[in-house]
């Protein structure tokens, strides 16, 4: 993520922000021809006219899209395993990471709200899938939302902390991997994804509504916004913020102006097409911040900032009283608009709560299945792995990295697809050392969940993909699929993370049950408020005339 126009400086507020950092991969040279949306690849559902939700697509056999509904089947329920052992029994909270047998897992003594909202609705999908039985989804669901209940949280806001200790729900203040202090910090994009969450249980297990009701009702987005971040254009989301002063760089300040001051990052999320928008989102939903919000944010960066990783292509165009520029990368015949790191996470993830293909035709419904292409061609094509998925991820070998392809990201120094961080730039701007227009591709990264995701867009493609990584790559245990693998070694990143697992559950929910995720997400305010909102937009996306 990045600080906004006027210093675009970096900030890590999130798990996957703060461990690692990346070089590079992928691209071809920039092209001012012109991408038409009619051209573009689209989704593989269509979307009902009640709703926008695309209808899932539902696969009983080999015979029916090339889908064995049984494999699905047994990923999922494989995938719910390593859940389990994730969770602490005690407290109904799952731990970051695990490793080691199920049966007598190694927790990774610290958990986020996005982590507990990753186990909530992976919870919906274990019952609606039919591997834990209606009793069983309630029981877990209310010993989890009755935790929370006790957690020490920000109370002005009702945003809570970034770090918990999953054993016992305590804010963690000391790192358990090194013993490092830890300023207690409350982040915009965990909340949201912890608030999307909460939706998404409240309405689909109605006995549980009023314990995800009073935790959700507290929770209010404008802590997070700065209307004043664009001058003359609009607001945006700040990073986060500590409620004790940090011992690096803050802004002081209180935009609800309940409670005392707090210190907010001095990073904005100024781009569209990163995870931040789930927070958007909710906020502009529930009447938190405008919903200028969402055009606030940038497609791409001005052509004439000359340190992002490729020159974009595009026109302006107005939404809402404000001057957007449609900017997009070139990449392999087509216009993409580009995430930070180019990885399927930061595009696709929020996509797991809203339709936003169906509800967005000449914006998402484009963007979205062209990303998915890009990533198959440059994994197959490209650098020729035989495999595909680039996602923040294990690093196979130890550790945590970020894995993208780099010629659809705007960080400048990019997120690899290989284990050399092969660094791709096709000289937009002006040259820079140690990165090329035509690198070597190396030891490639394949992370699981990536394919997952993608499974919306190009279904039987994701899933003949998946099956060569567990059958070929071995990269399958009794928890589901490893986090990552590296192809050409085969060393392999022999730990499950709950986040990760969760992506996996989400995606099956969503393509397998009939949009579960979706359909119980945006019933009400998401629907009546967002839907309008981005249908009116035309990216600047599509395949080259």
């Amino acid at each position: 993520m990045t600080e906004h126009a006027v210093t675009r400086t970096s900030f890590a507020a999130t798990r996957r922000q703060i461990l690692a950092g990346g070089a590079a991969v992928a691209a071809v040279g920039i092209t001012t021809a012109r991408a038409t949306s009619a051209q573009a690849a689209t989704p593989a559902t269509a979307g009902t006219p009640e709703s926008g939700v695309a209808a899932a697509a539902t696969p009983g056999s080999r015979g029916a899209g090339g889908i064995d509904r049984g494999t699905i089947h047994r990923w999922a329920r494989d995938t719910w395993a390593s859940m389990v052992a994730l969770t602490d029994p005690r407290t109904g909270l799952p731990a970051d990471n695990i490793r080691g047998p199920l049966k007598s897992p190694t927790r990774s003594g610290y958990t986020s709200p996005t982590n507990i909202g990753g186990y909530l609705w992976s919870t919906v999908i274990a019952r609606e899938l039919g591997i834990i039985s209606t009793g069983e989804c309630r029981t877990r669901l209310a010993e989890t939302l009755s935790t929370l209940k006790t957690m020490k949280h920000h109370e002005p806001s009702g945003m809570f902390y970034n770090w918990y200790d999953e054993a016992n729900g305590n804010v963690v203040t000391v790192w358990p991997e090194n013993g490092t202090k830890v300023d207690p910090f409350l982040s915009s994009v965990d909340n949201g994804w912890f608030a999307a969450a909460l939706m998404v249980v409240r309405n689909a297990e109605p006995r549980v509504a009023g314990l995800a009701n009073s935790l959700l009702s507290k929770m209010n987005f404008g802590m997070f916004f700065n209307k004043d971040a664009r001058p003359g254009i609009g607001g945006l989301l700040r990073g986060g913020f500590w409620d004790a002063q940090p011992a690096g760089g803050f802004t002081k300040g209180n935009y609800l102006g309940i409670g005392p001051d707090v210190f907010y990052t001095n990073n904005h999320y100024d781009i569209l097409n990163s995870e931040p928008r789930i927070a958007t989102y909710i906020g502009i939903a529930h009447g938190q911040i405008p919903s200028a919000a969402y055009y606030a944010t940038m497609r791409t960066f001005p052509d004439s900032w000359d340190w992002q990783e490729q020159k974009p292509v595009g026109e302006h165009r107005t939404y809402h009283g404000i001057d957007v520029f449609e900017g997009a990368f070139t990449y392999r015949g087509m216009h993409i608009v580009p995430s930070w790191g180019g990885d399927m996470f930061e595009a696709l993830m929020p996509d797991l709560f809203v339709p936003e293909a169906s509800w967005a035709p000449r914006s998402w419904g484009i963007n979205h299945a062209l990303t998915v292409r890009a990533q198959r061609e440059h994994g197959l094509d490209e650098a020729k792995y035989g495999y595909w998925g680039f996602s923040p991820a294990s690093k196979p070998g130890g550790g945590y990295s970020e894995w993208g392809v780099d010629a659809i990201g705007m960080r400048p120094d990019g997120y690899p697809s290989d284990m050399e961080h092969s660094d791709y730039y096709d000289g937009s701007y002006q040259p820079r050392t140690g990165s090329s227009p035509d690198p070597a591709w190396g030891d490639g990264v394949i992370t699981p969940h990536a394919a997952f995701l993608a499974m919306q867009y190009e279904p039987r493609q994701a899933f003949d993909n998946l099956v060569k990584i567990e059958r070929e790559l071995k990269a399958y245990g009794e928890g589901g699929f490893y986090d990552a693998v590296a192809v050409k070694s085969g060393v392999i990143a022999k730990r499950y993370l709950s986040l990760d697992q969760a992506m996996v559950l989400g995606a099956i929910g969503n393509v397998f049950c009939d949009n579960v995720i979706r359909r119980h997400f945006i019933k009400g305010a998401i629907q009546s408020t967002i839907r309008p909102l981005i249908g009116i937009e035309e990216f600047g996306a599509g395949v080259i005339s």
